[in-house]
């Protein structure tokens, strides 16, 4: 929910803020707030797809759209929404994908490298399986702005960083 000056609530912001977005104010970051779960909502609406029809072939796309979010300075539904979305609905355009973000990508190509194995392999059900785990995951951000991958970066790697940048 949003509290008082479309300000989302310090739980939401601290959500975002852990996937990388440290540098922007409370106001800014709400205004961002929808574009950042953009690119979260198509993948888990097309994963669905791709799971619907068992297709290997959206699978790898998304494979290759997610590779795409970890080279790129921006994830390639990130672009469609800045060039495309932010201006027609006057919001901030997305800010390049942060160390958190990029690290989520790696992970969504890692797992959907393993879900097109599977499939290729004709172990359907356990692609799919697969498949449904990466859509809770990816459901998360896209609702409640939880990125768990995000958290699990700033677990392993935030502490080191601060640690260098204090030396």
């Amino acid at each position: 929910m949003k509290a008082k000056n479309n300000i989302l609530s310090a739980t939401r912001l601290n959500r975002l803020r852990a996937q990388g977005y440290f540098n922007v104010n409370d106001s800014n970051l709400s205004e961002m707030a929808f574009g950042i779960r953009f690119a979260y909502r198509v993948c888990v609406t097309v994963l669905i797809v791709a799971i619907a029809t068992k297709s290997i072939a959206l699978f790898s796309i998304m494979m290759g759209m997610a590779f795409l979010g970890v080279v790129l300075p921006n994830h390639p539904f990130d672009y469609l929404y800045n060039y495309m979305l932010s201006k027609r609905m006057n919001k901030p355009k997305l800010l390049a994908r942060s160390n958190q973000l990029k690290f989520a990508c790696t992970i969504a190509t890692a797992w959907l490298v393993t879900v097109v194995y599977l499939m290729s392999i004709n172990s359907i059900t356990a692609g799919l399986v697969m498949a449904g785990a990466l859509v809770a995951i990816a459901a998360l951000p896209s609702t409640i702005d939880l990125c768990v991958p995000s958290v699990i970066y700033n677990v392993l790697f935030k502490k080191k960083e601060n640690q260098t940048q204090t030396i």
